[in-house]
């Protein structure tokens, strides 16, 4: 390939990327909450940053609105550096949990406000401010104050106010964690609709794991102001790369273990308290795309999903995986129904079961707890 071809390749795919961080640092006062994030995010996509509190997530957000400034490294909006762009000619908007509306002017006002500030002409922004209005459904509401509307109403004000100008990228900081959850889960509805609808690309912060599992495109989940892993909700939770996004996305049961044995079909690895697990070893490696230390004596982390373990009053016709324990707590859930189950050697396994109508094991029941080797996903320890 020439050059030219090379550069032309290039530049077409940047030009599919809204939002490129590029070894991205902040520091305050010597402590640095963003440690090097490097990370693309594709034109259209619907993007979440998912995280625990202090991982570094609302400051990265913030970083790409402009609101703090990077100690090293650049930020890039539709190929365009960002280091000497305030936030206001930045073509991005933000959504913050509190909302930031007005409560003195009128809905209709308060979509309008940052038009004015633009010195926009009155019918162009009577016309943005109809269009604003109708996409979040909020036409009938544009007389009233923000005080005489509905949390999930006043969400849609916020949208419709950031959304008034079709910024290039929509931030959205922890969107719906004002609400409750009945309002949330329709309010994510609506979001992923407008999302899908506007075809603009969305970049969410949010530490509520379903949420960012059910609206986004990717994920990148994030730890003490590093990115851990990015990918499809499918691939973060199916095959996470590292113990935290195991541990963190989902519920898991993670046993610390030593490899004993390992052939080219399984591997059996012991915990530390003698349980031997045996690990699917012809997949593993796809599975969570790492490097895996199998030889004898090396030191893995296991982890096995609740729901993919199976719960018998008698011994199943099996050997391998599984174990003779007892029921010593239950959780009724209503769609499933949570256990926790503890083995002969004092490990003690969740187990999420359907609720299927049938017979469930109570409190204190002595039951098997087995699964499938492919079922088990082997993870280097964290360095």
């Amino acid at each position: 390939m020439t050059q030219t071809a090379i550069n032309t390749a290039k530049t077409t795919t940047n030009a599919q990327l809204d939002v490129e961080l590029r070894k991205v640092f902040k520091v305050f006062e010597g402590h640095t909450a963003v440690r090097g994030v490097d990370l693309n995010i594709r034109q259209g996509e619907f993007f979440s940053i998912l995280g625990p509190s202090g991982c570094g997530k609302t400051t990265t957000l913030r970083l790409i609105a402009g609101f703090d400034i990077p100690s090293a490294g650049d930020i890039m909006i539709r190929g365009q550096s960002m280091s000497q762009t305030p936030p206001f000619r930045r073509p991005v908007n933000t959504v913050f949990q509190s909302y930031a509306l007005f409560n003195h002017l009128t809905v209709a006002d308060n979509i309008a406000f940052g038009l004015r500030i633009k010195k926009m002409g009155k019918a162009e922004i009577q016309e943005k401010v109809r269009q604003a209005l109708k996409m979040v459904k909020m036409e009938k509401f544009a007389d009233r104050k923000p005080n005489q509307i509905s949390g999930g109403q006043q969400q849609r004000v916020a949208l419709a106010r950031a959304l008034v100008n079709r910024p290039a990228v929509l931030l959205l900081d922890e969107p719906l964690g004002a609400l409750d959850l009945k309002l949330r889960k329709q309010m994510q509805m609506e979001l992923s609709n407008l999302h899908q609808d506007l075809g603009l690309t969305f970049v969410m912060v949010t530490h509520d794991q379903e949420e960012a599992m059910s609206l986004s495109d990717r994920i990148a989940v994030m730890n003490e102001g590093k990115i851990e892993q990015i990918g499809s909700p499918n691939q973060i939770y199916e095959r996470p790369q590292t113990p935290f996004v195991a541990d963190f996305i989902g519920d898991t049961n993670l046993f610390k273990a030593r490899v004993e044995s390992s052939d080219a079909p399984t591997m059996v690895v012991v915990a530390q308290n003698g349980l031997q697990i045996v690990v699917d070893n012809s997949t593993d490696k796809s599975k969570n795309g790492s490097n895996l230390e199998t030889h004898v004596g090396a030191s893995l982390m296991i982890s096995i999903r609740p729901e993919k373990i199976n719960l018998n009053l008698y011994a199943p016709e099996m050997s391998e995986n599984c174990f003779e324990g007892r029921v010593i707590n239950v959780m009724y859930l209503g769609t499933h129904v949570h256990y926790v189950v503890e083995l002969a050697t004092g490990d003690r396994l969740m187990v999420r079961e359907a609720n299927t109508g049938g017979n469930l094991p109570q409190l204190h029941t002595p039951v098997y707890a087995y699964w499938a080797a492919k079922d088990c996903l082997a993870l280097n320890e964290p360095k």
